[in-house]
C-alpha cells in the first residue's frame, strides 16, 4: 500500500471512529433515548431510533428529554442538538425529501472532489494531504448521519457567558476535523517557503605547467 493511501485511510478511519463514538456518547449521556437498554440494544437504538417497544419513532418525542452537561460554566457545555440543515442550520426549512436528496448529492460531489484533489498531490505536500484526509473523514462522519437519520448530531456548545451573539453554532467532532483541515490548507497556501540555497561550483585554479 502506498504511503499516501495509508495516510488517507488511517486519518479518515480515525476521524470517522472518533466522530461516531462521541455522537453515541452524546445520545447516551445527554438524552434519555437509550435508558433501559443494555449491550447491542443501545447501539441499535443509536442507529435506528427504535424505542424499547420497537415502535416507529414519533417525531418530536424521541430524544426530546436532554441532560445538558456544563463542562466549563458559561463557556463550554455539552448539549444534544439535531441539525437537519447545513452549518448554522441553513436549508433546514426545505421539504424533508428535497433536503435529503440535496445533501446526499452535495456530500457525494464534495467527497469526490476532495479525493480527486488528494490524488493530484505529490509526496512533498504532506500538510495538504493531511488536511484533505481530515476534511474527508469529517465529511464522511456527517454524511453517515444524514444517510442513517436524515440529520446531523451536534453536541459541543461554545459560548461566552450566554451573551446574545456570542454563541458559536453547536458542532461535533466531524465539523472540528473539517475546520482543522481547512485551516491547515490555508496555512500551507500562505506559508513562506524559503528557496533552497544554490551551491556555486568552486573553480580550481589550473596547476602551473613545468
Amino acid at each position: 500500500m502506498k504511503a499516501s493511501l495509508r495516510l488517507l485511510l488511517v486519518v479518515v478511519l480515525a476521524v470517522l471512529a472518533a466522530d461516531q463514538v462521541t455522537k453515541y456518547l452524546a445520545v447516551s449521556r445527554l438524552t434519555q433515548a437509550l435508558d433501559g437498554r443494555d449491550g447491542l440494544a443501545r447501539v441499535s437504538g443509536f442507529l435506528s431510533e427504535q424505542n424499547l417497544d420497537n415502535d416507529p419513532p414519533v417525531e418530536g418525542e424521541f430524544r426530546r428529554n436532554t441532560r445538558p452537561y456544563r463542562f466549563i460554566e458559561d463557556y463550554w457545555h455539552f448539549r444534544y442538538v439535531e441539525n437537519p440543515g447545513a452549518a448554522w442550520g441553513m436549508f433546514a426549512d426545505l421539504p424533508d425529501t428535497a433536503r435529503k436528496v440535496f445533501f446526499h448529492v452535495v456530500s457525494l460531489a464534495a467527497l469526490s472532489f476532495i479525493l480527486v484533489l488528494y490524488r493530484r498531490t505529490d509526496a512533498s505536500q504532506k500538510v495538504v494531504r493531511l488536511a484533505l484526509a481530515l476534511i474527508t473523514g469529517g465529511a464522511l462522519g456527517n454524511f453517515m448521519d444524514r444517510l442513517i437519520r436524515g440529520y446531523v448530531i451536534d453536541f459541543i456548545d461554545w459560548h461566552w457567558r450566554n451573551q446574545p451573539g456570542m454563541r458559536w453554532p453547536t458542532f461535533n467532532v466531524a465539523d472540528a476535523a473539517i475546520v482543522v483541515g481547512v485551516a491547515l490548507m490555508l496555512l500551507d497556501s500562505v506559508w513562506v517557503r524559503r528557496p533552497e540555497p544554490v551551491s556555486t561550483p568552486t573553480l580550481t585554479p589550473p596547476s602551473p605547467q613545468p
